[in-house]
């Protein structure tokens, strides 16, 4: 149950967010070679599975108000939530994203990445090289004193300056003890609008971008969403946390 008023989080709290998200980092830099033609998104999840118990943390996903296994995988047009299954094989050309939430100490480390399979259009390569630029322009916005409409605006300038749109149906969210908390972050908005950010909150960016439209369709299993058009998506997410001085990125695999 997302909770409506935003929590700052102590140095404690935070330190523990940066615990649990620099273990996210380095669960997606362990599937990482993992991620080529032959390989099904269920072995991708299961080894997941493995590696988080591995490690003394425990899969955020799994159970999720139902959800059945421990990561999304969303492959080509599926935005977001796309379930593992065995009977689903990487291809050459595909990208997928992998989205890992493991808890550690009581707290989320929330990341993920689009992937490349093999060697995949000219177009889909473009697709993710500027969701990721997307990204890492949202998250340069963030600073005290700042709102959340800036970082909305700076991923659908860049975006649409491309050609491609700005998903609005799933947003970035408050995270910590809880895995979805108040503010939410749109990824798409106006500068100067929105709640004001100060040193203590922690949320996520995770701009999806699409190919064509933004609009998504539901699946009938409640929880996969693709493209109304079936074109492309990607999708890059980091747990930042906002500073005296700005911002800090937790999900690292060593906080810089």
């Amino acid at each position: 149950m997302k909770t409506e008023t935003i929590v700052i989080l102590s140095h404690r709290e935070i330190e523990k967010m940066r615990r649990a998200g620099r273990l996210a980092a380095k669960l997606l830099q362990h599937l990482e070679p993992l991620v080529k033609p032959g390989i099904s998104t269920l072995q991708l999840n299961d080894e997941a599975e493995r590696w988080t118990q591995k490690h003394g943390a425990k899969s955020a996903p799994l159970g999720y108000k139902g959800y059945p296994k421990s990561i999304c995988t969303s492959v080509n047009e599926v935005i977001c939530h796309g379930i593992p299954n065995a009977k689903q094989i990487l291809k050459d050309g595909d990208i997928i994203n992998i989205d890992v939430t493991p808890i550690l100490d009581g707290y989320h480390g929330d990341t993920s990445k689009t992937f490349l399979v093999g060697s995949p259009s000219p177009q889909a390569q473009k697709l993710v090289e500027v969701t990721h630029k997307c990204l890492e322009l949202g998250i340069a916005e963030v600073k005290p004193g700042a709102k959340i409409g800036d970082i909305g605006a700076a991923i659908q300038e860049y975006a649409e300056s491309f050609g491609f749109s700005v998903v609005r149906d799933f947003v970035g969210h408050g995270i910590s003890n809880v895995f979805h908390t108040a503010p939410d972050i749109p990824h798409y908005g106006i500068r100067g609008r929105g709640k004001k950010l100060r040193p203590g909150m922690v949320f996520t960016i995770e701009p999806m971008i699409n190919e064509g439209t933004y609009e998504p369709e539901m699946l009938s299993d409640g929880w996969t969403a693709v493209t109304k058009d079936r074109l492309l998506s990607a999708q890059f997410e980091h747990t930042i946390a906002v500073t005296e001085s700005g911002v800090e990125i937790l999900t690292l695999p060593e906080n810089l």
